[in-house]
């Protein structure tokens, strides 16, 4: 398993980049490479990306969610992934963002790009564009404020720390 781990700081306040973040199918508009992020249910989502030139697709489920400080999820079908997102409020309008994620790079291809830190690199701009699509908007776009508290699927690691 790989691992990769980085933090941002949004010019917004906590509850605004936790708001944003949980909308889920959002995603594409900052996540490079994620095509279509559907929520399934409260806490089931499906995924569609392009991972090394190859279009995959996954099932994941949300693990823990509280409001203002965390989201973990992990995968119940497809590659091995897990990872967790903490918000801690800096100052009234000023948030940190520190992203968590386990993941089992498939085949040489990708297995060549993690080695090239090419997932790292994503994750990183991934928060910086997150952090120009909230701050740009200074409002969610949307909120899920419900807590979510469910043991992780069978067989799942554990990306909390």
């Amino acid at each position: 398993m790989s691992e990769v781990e980085r933090t941002i700081e949004v010019d917004v306040p906590v509850s605004t980049a936790y708001n944003q973040w949980t909308q889920f199918e959002t995603f594409p508009e900052f996540m490079e490479g994620v095509k279509e992020v559907k929520q399934l249910s409260e806490s089931k989502l499906h995924w569609t990306a392009e991972i090394a030139g190859k279009t995959k697709q996954w099932d994941a489920a949300i693990t823990q969610q509280e409001p203002d400080r965390r989201v973990a999820w992990r995968n119940v079908d497809g590659a091995d992934n897990a990872g967790d997102v903490q918000f801690e409020s800096v100052s009234d309008g000023r948030t940190r963002v520190k992203l968590h994620m386990v993941y089992d790079p498939e085949g040489v291809i990708e297995n060549v790009g993690d080695a090239l830190g090419v997932v790292s690199r994503r994750v990183e701009g991934d928060l910086e564009r997150f952090k120009k699509f909230v701050e740009s908007r200074g409002a969610a776009t949307g909120a899920f404020r419900g807590e979510i508290q469910q043991p992780a699927p069978q067989g799942a690691s554990n990306p909390e720390r």
